[in-house]
Order: structure tokens, then C-alpha cells, then sequence
């Protein structure tokens, strides 16, 4: 298995709670170094994932325009 499996499956909110948890252990330095190197690619891809969800809410609010008759929303691709 994969450091990185299953991670496109995670919500935002899971994915920064791992992401805070490999933080924790690499500051703590208890890790092999094996370890601490899968640790920190994991964390590489839990970063990426948390961009990318948190583009499309920025997305998803961009879409939300005030016009004449209020807040509208337009579609967002």
C-alpha cells in the first residue's frame, strides 16, 4: 500500500487532521529516518490535497455574485 493511497477519497477536514498528526510525530523525532521519509511525502500529498479542496470552495464562493435581484449563483467548472 501506498503512502499516498486514499487520500483523493479524504474530506478537507480529515486530510488536515493527518496532516497535523505527521507533523506532530516528525517534531517529535521519534521516527526512523525511513519513516520520517514516508511520513513527510504523505504529508506532501495531504498538503496538495488540502490546496486543491480549499481552490474549490474558493471557487464555489467566487460563484456567489451580488446582482440586481440579490446573491445569485453562476455555474463554476
Amino acid at each position: 500500500m501506498s503512502d499516498t493511497a486514499g487520500i483523493e477519497a479524504l474530506s478537507f477536514e480529515d486530510a488536515l487532521a493527518q496532516l497535523e498528526g505527521i507533523v506532530k510525530s516528525l517534531e517529535g523525532g521519534r521516527s526512523t529516518l525511513a519513516e520520517a521519509i514516508g511520513e513527510y511525502e504523505r504529508g506532501v500529498a495531504l498538503r496538495r490535497h488540502c490546496e486543491g479542496k480549499l481552490a474549490e470552495a474558493e471557487a464555489k464562493v467566487q460563484a456567489v455574485v451580488e446582482g440586481k435581484s440579490g446573491l445569485s449563483l453562476r455555474d463554476v467548472e
